[in-house]
């Protein structure tokens, strides 16, 4: 007889997420053989850099396998705040995390920080974790919508201000943006310290692709004059490094709330796994030309797939960070739901949903793929009457 489970309020809050649910269609159909392009993952295709590899192994031969200190081991902690400081982000040692995955630093600094009924303003089109995190924390969202201005905040910076108050927790802002791949100026940035300190908000600026710019040259908001008091910044080494899988972020923030994020991090994780930190270290040290030849590339297929969209008549703003578009779906089903299925389906092409990150009408796509790849997916899409 199979038991009837009785489940918490705060998980019937949150759907699963729609990134990884794609990705598990586009595995399941490939074990049964179909051709799938995944243009829905966001995972660098190169691996990770060589010389990171082997301080990784290096580092559990010599026995680097058991607990580190919680919050990360100094050598990292003290890699990660020479990083910082270069970017103009004030953060001793003290001020910084190591969490197993960027993931990991949001959740605990959005359970540090929100109560049940707290508001929290998000970006739209905003990455599909940011508002299950926030529901998990009991948090109203309030959104804004930046559709409307070829996803750029700047000129929706009347509507950011008509959105905050002084009732506003928290505002998190993601620059470059998954998935709409805007990187947002020092003018919006600027508007938005202006906010936080006018209403008394924190801000969380998740930079994970800081590195993977083209056509612009992001500004760390805890730059910003009086931000550094209130600016939580989390990033991470899965994109810029493609160590996806190795689960390695961090946070940086003032220390009165590392001493409470801290709590949460050692009643959950413990710490980040100790030899991936010394393979983190060695990540922030030594692979530049390894990252200049990926962000290389990802420009090229951007370059690529605007063009190609182009020739089907489809203009779209061009990316200038992160691997991801946005592509409208208004030709062939309206649904992006429906076109998603479509062309995952008939096309045998894997992409996300616009409604998941709150932008029905788009589908966003991935070109962390090879060109031959996007050039495959683009010809099959159109095949199917979907581009």
């Amino acid at each position: 007889m199979s038991r009837e489970w009785e489940f918490s309020e705060r998980v019937g809050r949150v759907e699963p997420s729609a990134t990884i649910a794609i990705g598990n269609k586009a595995s399941a159909l490939e074990e049964e053989g179909v051709d799938v392009v995944d243009l829905s993952v966001g995972e660098p295709d190169f691996p990770t850099p060589e010389r990171v590899r082997e301080v990784g192994q290096e580092a559990i031969a010599a026995g680097h396998t058991g607990y580190t200190s919680s919050n990360g081991i100094p050598e990292l902690r003290k890699a990660i705040s020479k990083d910082l400081k270069g970017k103009g982000v004030p953060a001793d040692p003290e001020n910084v995390v190591v969490t197993p995955g960027a993931k990991q630093a949001l959740f605990e600094t959005v359970q540090a920080l929100i109560e049940e009924g707290d508001e929290v303003v998000l970006l739209d089109p905003a990455w599909v974790s940011y508002e299950a995190i926030a529901k998990l924390a009991g948090a109203d969202l309030t959104r804004v919508d930046l559709g409307q201005h070829d996803f750029d905040l700047e000129p929706a910076l009347d509507d950011l201000a008509a959105a905050i108050s002084d009732e506003t927790s928290m505002l998190i802002v993601n620059s470059p943006s998954n998935p709409t791949g805007a990187v947002f100026s020092d003018a919006a940035l600027a508007g938005v310290r202006d906010l936080a300190v006018e209403h008394d908000v924190t801000v969380v600026a998740d930079e994970i692709y800081d590195q993977i710019t083209f056509d612009a040259d992001p500004t760390s908001l805890a730059s910003f004059d009086g931000m550094a008091e209130r600016t939580v910044t989390v990033n991470g080494f899965s994109k810029a490094y493609s160590m996806t899988g190795w689960r390695l972020g961090y946070l940086a923030a003032p220390e009165p709330l590392v001493d409470q994020v801290s709590k949460i991090h050692s009643h959950s994780v413990t710490c980040a796994p100790n030899f991936v930190q010394r393979a983190g270290v060695e990540a922030l040290r030594s692979v530049e030309t390894e990252v200049a030849t990926m962000v290389e590339a990802f420009e090229k297929r951007r370059d690529l797939v605007v063009d190609l969209l182009a020739d089907r008549g489809k203009m779209i703003p061009r990316p200038q960070g992160a691997f991801y578009a946005m592509i409208p779906t208004d030709e062939g089903p309206t649904d992006d739901v429906e076109w998603c299925d479509a062309a995952i389906e008939d096309a045998h092409v894997a992409t996300v949903p616009g409604s998941a990150f709150n932008a029905p009408g788009y589908a966003r796509i991935s070109y962390a793929a090879s060109e031959e790849r996007l050039k495959e997916g683009f010809s099959r899409l159109a095949e199917e009457g979907l581009i």
